[in-house]
């Protein structure tokens, strides 16, 4: 949940505080000279009403929305006056400053909160012309006085609407970030889900032939044009191509198209014993080792066990390896978590092919480290040709983009994944603690 804090609104609170302590002044600097003054009681009036108006309305400047423009016209016309009776009060000039003193400042502050710089120098200007005529002369100290309060009201102004624009400029930001976020996490359940139903239902309509081919080829177009849908606004779609023209080595021109991801090719290297891949997603395996780390946290909610929500992929195909104590994460995590291994896994079962020609063989490896979770999806498939992943994520197929490297991102852990040509392909997920421990204090 994200809390919208007003830089605005301390300074509004600042000059509540002002005006109080000002009047507050204006009263004791009268009382002190109460003597000298030729006629004392019309200033008392007015600094009775200035104290009364001061107090009623503090919660006018407690925002720029309640401070309204009806609100600064009697306030600066209330300034302006008690600087004119000054010169009733003071004919003999016995006392220097005017009634209000330094509280005509308040109001022309007021003005620079509400409007910005030049409603505030608006303001000082026209209390600048009030404290000339009182003082019948453009003195020194009249001029040093008017020229204070205009460029600290020009630039308070100033401040607040830069501030302002901050804040509109944050605003969109976050909106564009939360639709975003939504967007790729419909793109993860529709990559998971539809997409994998019509690429299945086009290869066995294309290997069964007659009307099933027909069936296969309609699938095969909706699948280009949802993965279109999909990826738009993701990644740059460059042209897409049915899934069965896929499956072989990209084009130049597709791998020269790549939507630019943190990816690099490493050249070969002796494998490591027991080391083997990852998986090719749908022409959006990643070609290299690529570390994603993102911030974001997962949601909240009870912790289980992850082996369960793992051990469910085991079979002839899949070996699954799990340590003998239960390895516990908020559930959504651990859910979010297997859903990127089964994204991988599903990689591995549509694309790879093993040593002997038939369907590769998978390795899970579920490894319980003190300040995190790491979980290897690793096969001995044919690894990723140069480019593959670039010219798949351009094509606008986003299984690793989104169904993976997505949702570590967004759970606060990232994915690294390594492949080798001719030594199959490593998917490494990382999810430290610390980012599931926080989504489930919050």
């Amino acid at each position: 949940m994200v809390t919208k804090m007003s830089v605005e609104q301390p300074l509004w609170h600042a000059l509540t505080g002002y005006r109080l302590l000002a009047v507050g002044y204006a009263i004791t600097i009268y009382v002190w000279a109460l003597d000298r003054f030729r006629h004392p009681v019309p200033g008392a009036v007015y600094l009775a009403v200035l104290t009364v108006w001061t107090l009623a309305t503090l919660s006018q400047v407690s925002s720029a929305r309640r401070c309204t423009k009806r609100f600064l016209a009697v306030d600066v016309t209330l300034a302006v006056g008690g600087i004119l009776l000054s010169v009733y009060v003071d004919g003999a000039g016995a006392v220097n400053p005017t009634i209000p003193t330094i509280w005509v400042a308040g109001p022309v502050l007021a003005f620079a909160l509400k409007g910005g710089w030049r409603w505030g120098a608006g303001a000082s200007v026209l209390v600048g012309i009030a404290n000339i005529l009182e003082q019948g002369d453009v003195t020194r100290p009249t001029l040093h006085n008017v020229l204070l309060v205009c460029v600290a009201s020009i630039g308070i102004g100033y401040v607040v609407e830069v501030v302002r624009a901050s804040e509109r400029t944050l605003a969109q930001a976050l909106q564009i970030e939360a639709a975003t976020r939504e967007r790729e996490r419909l793109a993860r359940d529709i990559h998971d889900s539809v997409l994998q139903v019509l690429a299945m239902v086009q290869r066995r309509g294309t290997a069964l032939g007659g009307e099933a081919a027909e069936l296969g080829r309609m699938a095969g177009e909706q699948e280009v044009a949802l993965r279109t849908l999909v990826s738009s606004g993701l990644v740059p779609a460059q042209g897409t191509a049915p899934a069965h023209e896929q499956e072989g080595p990209p084009s130049a021109e597709a791998a020269r198209g790549g939507s630019g991801g943190r990816s690099r090719i490493l050249a070969p290297v002796r494998r490591r014993p027991g080391r083997g891949a990852g998986a090719e997603d749908g022409g959006n395996g990643r070609t290299g080792r690529a570390g994603v780390t993102g911030s974001g946290d997962a949601s909240g909610g009870p912790e289980c066990d992850l082996r369960p929500l793992l051990s469910r992929h085991a079979g002839a195909g899949v070996t699954f390896v799990e340590p003998g104590a239960p390895v516990l994460l908020p559930e959504h995590a651990a859910r979010e978590l297997a859903a990127a291994v089964s994204a991988a896994l599903d990689n591995v079962r549509q694309h790879a092919k093993g040593p002997a020609g038939g369907p590769a063989h998978a390795w899970i490896s579920l490894e319980d480290e003190p300040d995190g979770v790491l979980v290897t999806v690793r096969d001995d498939g044919p690894g990723l040709s140069e480019g593959r992943l670039e010219a798949a994520e351009a094509e606008g197929r986003l299984g690793v983009a989104l169904s993976i490297r997505g949702r570590m991102r967004e759970l606060g852990g990232g994915a690294e994944l390594l492949s080798v040509p001719g030594q199959g392909t490593e998917v490494e997920l990382r999810l430290p603690k610390a980012a599931a421990g926080r989504s489930a204090r919050s």
